[in-house]
C-alpha cells in the first residue's frame, strides 16, 4: 500500500531534484558541497551546537540533552546560539545521535560524561527483532519542528545541515550498552552471530534512511552521516561488516537531492573505502593531512576538515598557524569545507572558536 506521506515525499524529492538542474546554489556551503567556486572557504563546526558556549550551559543547568531535544523552540533556540555570537556558514541542528533510537522505543538514558547508556543491551536475534522501522513523523515530530523553525530564521546565505549517526556506531551502544573503548561485545557479535549482526545493521541502515530523508523534507539543505567509532575496526573488517550500510544509506538517501557528509572517525587507513560508500563530502580527521587525504579520495568528491580541536585549546598563534596549514593544502580547490577533525570539546574557549571563523574567512577570500 502506498500512503499519502509516501507520495508527497517523492514529489518533494522530485521537485528538489528538478530545482537544482536548472538552479546552481547560492549558500557557501552548499556551493562547496558540490564542488562549485566560493567566494570564501565555508566553516562550520561539529558540536557548536552547545559545548563550548555558556547561554548554552545555562540552559543545561535546567534541562538534560533529551528533555532539549525534545522541546522544538528551546532546541531550535540552542541550534541557533553558535549562529548569534559568529559568521558560521551553516546551523547543524541540536541532537543525539541516539534521537531516532529514543523514537522508536530504546530505553536508554544520556548521562553527563558518560553518554548514552542502555538499559537492555542487545546480544542475541531476540533483541535485534524488538527494533522496530522508524516512522518519523510520529516518532522524532520534535525534531522535525525544531528543524522547520531553524530554517525560517537562518539568513540567505546559511545552510541548515540535518544528522545521523551511522549504524555502526548505534551497533556499539547498543550491543555495549555504553561507551567502550574495547568494543569487545560489539566484535563478539560481529565475528560470532553474523547473521544477527547484518540483520541489526539492515535495521539501522533502513531507519536511518527514513530519518534522514525527513530531515531532508522538515528543511535540511544538507545531511552529515556521523560514523563517530569507526576507527576501531580494521581495514578489512570495515569492508565487510560496515561499508555496505553506509552505501545503502547513501543510496537511499540520494533522491532526496541534498549534499551528503560522510564523516566516519579514524578511517585514514581506509579512506578509498569510505570514498566507494558514494558521498558528496568526505570529512577528514586530523590523523591524516588534507591534501593527502583529498588526494586518496579523489578530487572528484568535495572534503570537510580538519583541524584538530585540541589545537583550539593553544594560544592564538598556535590555532592560526594550524588552521593556515589546512587552508593551504586545500589550495582554494573547489570542494572544500572548513571542520575540524572532530566535535568541540567543552573546555576550548569560545574566543578561539569565534576568531577563527573571521580568520578561515579572511584568510581564504578569493
Amino acid at each position: 500500500m502506498i500512503r499519502a506521506g509516501m507520495v508527497s515525499s517523492s514529489i518533494a524529492a522530485s521537485l528538489r531534484l528538478m530545482l537544482q538542474s536548472v538552479t546552481e546554489p547560492t549558500k557557501p556551503l552548499i556551493r562547496a558541497a558540490r564542488r562549485l567556486p566560493v567566494n570564501r572557504t565555508p566553516v562550520w563546526f561539529m558540536r557548536q551546537a552547545g559545548r563550548v558556549l555558556p547561554e548554552y550551559r545555562e540552559i543545561k543547568k535546567r534541562y538534560s540533552l533529551l528533555e532539549i531535544s525534545a522541546q522544538p523552540e528551546l532546541c531550535a533556540q540552542v541550534t541557533l546560539q553558535p549562529l548569534a555570537r559568529m559568521p558560521l556558514d551553516a546551523a547543524i541542528v541540536y541532537a543525539d545521535i541516539m534521537t531516532p533510537l529514543v523514537g522508536i522505543g530504546v530505553d536508554l538514558d544520556i548521562k553527563p560524561e558518560i553518554g548514552p547508556v542502555i538499559a537492555s543491551p542487545i546480544r542475541d536475534r531476540a533483541g535485534v527483532e524488538r527494533l522496530r522501522a522508524l516512522e518519523p513523523e510520529a516518532d522524532v515530530p520534535h525534531l522535525l519542528e525544531t528543524l522547520r523553525l531553524v530554517r525560517r530564521e537562518l539568513k540567505p546565505d546559511q545552510a541548515l545541515i540535518g544528522f545521523a549517526g551511522a549504524p555502526f556506531t548505534l551497533a556499539s551502544y547498543l550491543i555495549e550498552g555504553r561507551g567502550t573503548r574495547t568494543f569487545v561485545e560489539t566484535k563478539a557479535l560481529m565475528y560470532g552471530e553474523s547473521g544477527v549482526w547484518h540483520d541489526l545493521m539492515s535495521r539501522l541502515a533502513g531507519n536511518t534512511i527514513s530519518y534522514l530523508r525527513a530531515q531532508v523534507d522538515a528543511g535540511a539543505e544538507a545531511v552529515q552521516l556521523f560514523d563517530s567509532w569507526a576507527g576501531a575496526l580494521a581495514p578489512n573488517d570495515y569492508a565487510e561488516f560496515v561499508a555496505p550500510y553506509s552505501r545503502q544509506i547513501i543510496d537511499g538517501v540520494r533522491p532526496a537531492g541534498v549534499p551528503i557528509i560522510h564523516f566516519a572517525m579514524g578511517a585514514s587507513t581506509y579512506l578509498p573505502q569510505v570514498r566507494e560508500a558514494g558521498a558528496d563530502v568526505i570529512g577528514i580527521d586530523w590523523h591524516i593531512a588534507l591534501d593527502s587525504a583529498w588526494d586518496i579520495v579523489g578530487h572528484d568528491r568535495a572534503v570537510q576538515g580538519n583541524l584538530d580541536p585540541a589545537v583550539l585549546l593553544a594560544p592564538w598563534d598556535r590555532v592560526a598557524e594550524r588552521a593556515r596549514d589546512v587552508l593551504r593544502r586545500a589550495a582554494n580547490r573547489p570542494g572544500h569545507i572548513f571542520n575540524l577533525g572532530h566535535g568541540l570539546h567543552p573546555t576550548i574557549p569560545v574566543a578561539n572558536v569565534e576568531r577563527l571563523v573571521d580568520f578561515v574567512h579572511e584568510q581564504s577570500a578569493r
